[in-house]
């Protein structure tokens, strides 16, 4: 039991549409970090940290979660990708029953069915 090659296409055109639009936040984010690291580089002059340079400390912090959960995202994706190329993906990992298609379309990168979540978060 698996979805067709037809349904795999979709989802992988889907897969690959928020693919690219999560490297490119990763870029975005990964921008943002290194214009954090180059204002707040080395002064000399300054003798005690100010509550701006705390803030943007917290900030870059921040920035470095989100990318984080980014690459973590992508990789689950890409993931995806591969099971797709195995003819595996929309199988729970559990039951090894297929994944309704709206969850699918919901969460791309899922591997358990609702009830298998549910399952596991009881």
């Amino acid at each position: 039991m698996r979805y067709s090659d037809a349904e795999l296409t979709e989802f992988r055109e889907l897969i690959n549409r928020k693919l690219d639009a999560a490297k490119k936040e990763l870029a975005y984010l990964q921008g943002l970090i290194t214009r954090k690291d180059e204002m707040g580089g080395d002064n000399d002059d300054a003798r005690y940290m100010t509550m701006e340079d705390g803030s943007m400390s917290m900030e870059r912090e921040q920035l470095s979660q989100m990318a984080s959960r980014q690459v973590t995202f992508i990789n689950q994706l890409e993931k995806a990708i591969m099971r797709i190329e195995n003819k595996t993906y929309g199988i729970c990992r559990v039951t090894g029953k297929l994944i309704d298609k709206a969850r699918l379309r919901a969460v791309p990168h899922a591997t358990l069915s609702i009830e298998a979540k549910q399952m596991m978060n009881k």
